[in-house]
Parts: C-alpha cells; sequence; structure tokens
C-alpha cells in the first residue's frame, strides 16, 4: 500500500511529492500520463515567477523541476487514473485505465483547470501569441497598449479592470447588453474611463502574422463588423474544472465541491473527506498562478505526512 498517491504532475503534485518525500513518507507515487510540467509548459512568456530574472518559457521554467522534486525518492507512474474512491478502512483506491488498481493511505488531487475556448477563428491559431486567459500572467506585456477583453462575468470584468491600470484602453467585448458580475463590479467597469464596452457583440477572428496577433473583427447583432487594431485578447469565458477522478459510480463526488466542481478546501488543503487533499487550480478560488499552485502542493505534502504519521503502523 501507498503512503501517499498523488494524481497529478504539474506544479502543484512534483512540489507535494517533494516535500512529502523530504519529510519522510517512503512510499508516494505521483500519476501523470505524460511528462511532468503541467499546462504551464505551453506558455511561452513567463517572467513573475520568484528567483527567475528572466523572461523564459514555460517549458524552461519546469524543465528542472522533475529531478529536483523526485531526487528525494518520489516515483513517476505515466499512467492515467481514472478514478480514487475511499475504502471501507479510510484507505483510497486508486482505479489507473487498464484496470489496475492500487491502494492508499492518503491522497492529493492535483488535475487542475483548464479554461473554456471561445471558439472564434484564430484563437488556436494565437494562443500564447497575443490570446491568453490570464490577464496576471500576460498583461504586463501589453503596458501602455490597447488590448481586448471577451466575457461577461466576475472573471472577465475584473481581469479588465486589472487590465485598465497597465493598458493604455481595454475594449470589454460581451455578446449581451448585461453582465452576470456583481451589480458592484459592472459599476466599477462603467465608471471607469479607458474601459470601452463593446455590447452584444462577439468574436467573429483574431487576426495576425507569425510573431503574434494585430487585431480583432468583432461582429454585432446586426451585422456590423468592427475591426479593433490591439496585439492582444484575454479570454475569460469559464473554466473546466478537471474533477472526473473524484467522481463516483453514482455521480457524486468522493468529497465536498462548490457549484462549479471546484474542490473545496480549508487553509491546510484539507478536502472534507479525511486524508484527503487538494491543491492547485483543481481547489476552490486558485489564483492559477505557478507559484501558488507550488504553494499549494507544499501545504498539502506537509499535510499528507501528518495525516499517515497519525494513523500510526
Amino acid at each position: 500500500m501507498l503512503d501517499l498517491a498523488i494524481i497529478g504532475g504539474g506544479p502543484a503534485g512534483l512540489t507535494a511529492g517533494m516535500y512529502a518525500t523530504r519529510g519522510g513518507l517512503k512510499k508516494v507515487n505521483m500519476y501523470e500520463k505524460g511528462m511532468p510540467g503541467g499546462q504551464i509548459t505551453k506558455s511561452s512568456e513567463i517572467e513573475n515567477y520568484p528567483g527567475i530574472s528572466k523572461v523564459v518559457t514555460g517549458m524552461e521554467l519546469m524543465e528542472s523541476w522533475p529531478e529536483q522534486c523526485m531526487k528525494f525518492g518520489l516515483k513517476h507512474e505515466m499512467k492515467e487514473v481514472t478514478k480514487v474512491s475511499a475504502n471501507s478502512d479510510g484507505t483510497f483506491k486508486i482505479f489507473i485505465a487498464g484496470s489496475e488498481e492500487v491502494d492508499s493511505k492518503s491522497v492529493i488531487i492535483c488535475t487542475g483547470s483548464n479554461p473554456r475556448r471561445a471558439g472564434f477563428e484564430g484563437e488556436d491559431k494565437f494562443f500564447g501569441k497575443g490570446v491568453s486567459t490570464c490577464a496576471t500572467c500576460d498583461g504586463f506585456f501589453y503596458k501602455g497598449k490597447e488590448v481586448a477583453v471577451l466575457g461577461g462575468g466576475d472573471t472577465a470584468l475584473e481581469e479588465a479592470s486589472y487590465l485598465s491600470n497597465i493598458c493604455s484602453k481595454v475594449y470589454l467585448i460581451h455578446r449581451r447588453d448585461t453582465f452576470r458580475a456583481s451589480p458592484a463590479t459592472v459599476k466599477r467597469i462603467e465608471n471607469t474611463k479607458n474601459i470601452e464596452l463593446v455590447l452584444n457583440s462577439k468574436i467573429q477572428k483574431v487576426y495576425g502574422n507569425e510573431l503574434g496577433v494585430e487585431g480583432v473583427i468583432t461582429i454585432d447583432k446586426d451585422g456590423k463588423e468592427r475591426d479593433l487594431k490591439v496585439p492582444g485578447i484575454f479570454v475569460f469565458v469559464g473554466m473546466n474544472v478537471n474533477n472526473n477522478v473524484i467522481k463516483q459510480n453514482d455521480g457524486s463526488f468522493l468529497c465536498d465541491v462548490n457549484e462549479s466542481g471546484e474542490i473545496l478546501v480549508d487553509l491546510s488543503m484539507k478536502t472534507s473527506k479525511a486524508g484527503l487533499f487538494a491543491a492547485g487550480d483543481i481547489r476552490v478560488k486558485a489564483p492559477k498562478q505557478v507559484v501558488c499552485a507550488a504553494g499549494d502542493g507544499a501545504t498539502a505534502g506537509i499535510g499528507a505526512i501528518s495525516y499517515v504519521d497519525s494513523l500510526g503502523d
């Protein structure tokens, strides 16, 4: 039986494994069907990770993490976990694609979440080259420039507000003439002078060249097109939470989740199920930053040590 099973091999999972093994747990497996690193490896520019003073790609940032995180005994299993369930004795069963099953005393879920794509022409082509889903990550690259934001919920409006402090102008594009965001947030947006509302409109396409985005074509409800000459477009149309591994056969979840399917945790990354922890973008109110995911992983790893120790032999 494992001491700890970690599901997911991004910054949270890797860091959790390093802290757990360095802290004394002997049998710790991290399950990631591909190479470790997580979705951050797809980012083309990162300049806000502490200790890394130059701009690097996500792949460059994560290159040394696996070796460091595994030198204390963490084992990477290149396998896909399909489900985690609870055994009658309080331990957990890890179901692996191909009918393999493994038991573990504790589990950390680090499967993350993925931004939804809006589906407009050029979105995939220019993703990471002007199309972004993280204003905190990429907003600074557009300092003093005009950008566009797509979305009508709290996240879209809050990110538009954030960008308005960096960029010369923000075009906020929404398919309706009302927002789903809180009234206070909407009022703040309406009172921000360098945010222009582009309502009853959707993005028809994003265009550019090999260097990146050059503009966004919108179309309104009457069919009128508009060409916004911006080098960046930020898309906030929701998240797909990767919580299938905690979904049980009856449709319930192994632990408590919110209405969006994000796992509810306390400050120690403990879930409502004893011995089950969650870290990184899968958990509620995650800042969706590499440094925060790593911090979550460290906290969860330390928590797993304490939990397994409390079980005794």
